[in-house]
């Protein structure tokens, strides 16, 4: 998909989605900035999937990063060493987040505060650095976001994650409209019920497992790699067209699945 030789950033690319996105892409023989926090050590598997992975003649190299991306002075370094490594920066992927569990009335406002902080706030300023380096070079660039289905499905109790999300899905399409003239294209995914380590509460436990999936009409969750193949489209040239979306990879999770069965009045 025209990977080959493109620069890349990847927040979060320790585990679930960020590493399957840091491993396909490596594999497709981009370079990949793989973004970690405090413990180089968290990166161990993601080394490792991507060296099972690998092909000599085809895979990109890899770049270790190291940044709290809810703290500003840590994303304009993680930039800076970044492009300094690769020589440039083509592609970002806005994956790093976080969320908590907490009903509204009690949620803490530190608590709040850390997953804006991570999840919104962090995502805008990854984007401003790089859009800062894309304009300079002035030969476009490529943003993906990882947003999530409850950019327009409530969570009751994630409060600040669901607000984390709706507001990206505006600051896409922000970024999108603003820079399009400059060649730079913004976009995301919106993952549906996926098996990553952030949902391990209820993927290992077949009880709850199937109750979600029950909810979904395709009938099963999504893995973090049908995650990654969409993320590779939108960097791809195949995707040069596209800007200001967000594509939802959800099983049909949006589609208002309790009218799989008609239920309305007159049916």
């Amino acid at each position: 998909m025209s990977l080959k030789g493109k620069n890349v950033l990847v927040t979060g690319a320790t585990s679930g989605i960020g590493q399957a996105i840091a491993v396909y892409f490596v594999t497709e023989g981009a370079n990949v900035a793989l973004n970690y926090r405090n413990d180089l050590s968290k990166l161990d598997q993601t080394k490792e999937m991507i060296s099972k992975a690998s092909t000599s003649d085809r895979s990109g190299k890899v770049f270790p990063v190291e940044a709290d991306v809810s703290e500003e002075t840590d994303i304009v370094r993680m930039l800076e060493e970044t492009i300094d490594k690769f020589g440039s920066l083509d592609i970002l992927i806005n994956n790093a987040g976080i969320q908590n569990n907490a009903p509204s009335h009690k949620l803490s406002t530190a608590d709040f505060d850390k997953v804006i902080e991570v999840n919104l706030r962090g995502a805008y300023l990854c984007a401003r650095e790089s859009l800062k380096h894309f304009m300079n070079r002035g030969n476009g660039g490529i943003i993906i976001n990882v947003s999530s289905v409850h950019e327009i499905i409530p969570r009751p109790t994630y409060i600040s994650y669901s607000m984390s999300k709706g507001a990206m899905e505006n600051m896409t399409k922000t970024l999108a409209l603003e820079y399009a003239p400059h060649d730079i294209r913004v976009n995301a995914i919106a993952p549906g019920a996926t098996v990553t380590p952030i949902n391990s509460s209820w993927t290992e436990d077949p009880q709850k497992r199937k109750e979600v999936e029950s909810h979904i009409p395709m009938g099963r969750v999504g893995t973090s790699e049908e995650m990654a193949a969409i993320t590779a489209f939108l960097a791809s040239d195949d995707a040069a067209y596209i800007t200001g979306q967000t594509l939802f990879v959800d099983g049909g999770l949006t589609l208002y699945p309790d009218f799989l069965k008609p239920w309305s009045a007159g049916e």
